[in-house]
């Protein structure tokens, strides 16, 4: 890296520790999103594409960021600038699959899931050993747009 851009990098450091004081709260950096999404969307000035693209690099400079340092910070209870820091354990994960009647239920379910998704397909009945198969409704989740960079 350059010195331009080290130089950069360092102003930039200095605007993030005095970017917001203890007053700004979560509802207000919500708003201010908002705000912003709206100014761009409504203003016509610049193109929504671009700024989706720049907001989204932004988004993975910062949550980077935010990884990092989280693992730098100590282990206790800390209020800074009105944000609270609380370091939680980690949760227990139960090994359900090494126990033989959990992983064949769990099997015998995901073959229903299967012959249910067959049977909304078919025009014709299933049967199985416990009788006819319904048609089970479908819902859908919310459309989404992938960006890649």
């Amino acid at each position: 890296m350059g010195q331009s851009s080290e130089q950069f990098l360092q102003l930039r450091e200095q605007d993030i520790v005095t970017l917001y004081d203890a007053t700004f709260t979560k509802k207000e950096a919500q708003q201010t999103g908002v705000n912003l999404a709206k100014q761009i969307i409504d203003g016509g000035e610049v193109s929504k594409h671009e700024a989706l693209a720049n907001l989204v690099r932004l988004n993975e400079v910062i949550s980077n960021a935010i990884t990092e340092i989280k693992e730098s910070v100590s282990d206790e209870k800390v209020t800074v600038l009105g944000v609270e820091f609380t370091p939680v354990n980690g949760r227990t994960m139960y090994n359900f699959k090494e126990d033989e009647v959990w992983s064949n239920l769990n099997k015998q379910l995901k073959d229903r899931e299967e012959i249910l998704k067959t049977a909304l397909k078919s025009e014709e009945p299933i049967f199985t050993e416990y009788g006819e198969v319904p048609k089970v409704s479908t819902s859908y989740t919310k459309s989404s747009l992938t960006i890649k960079f």
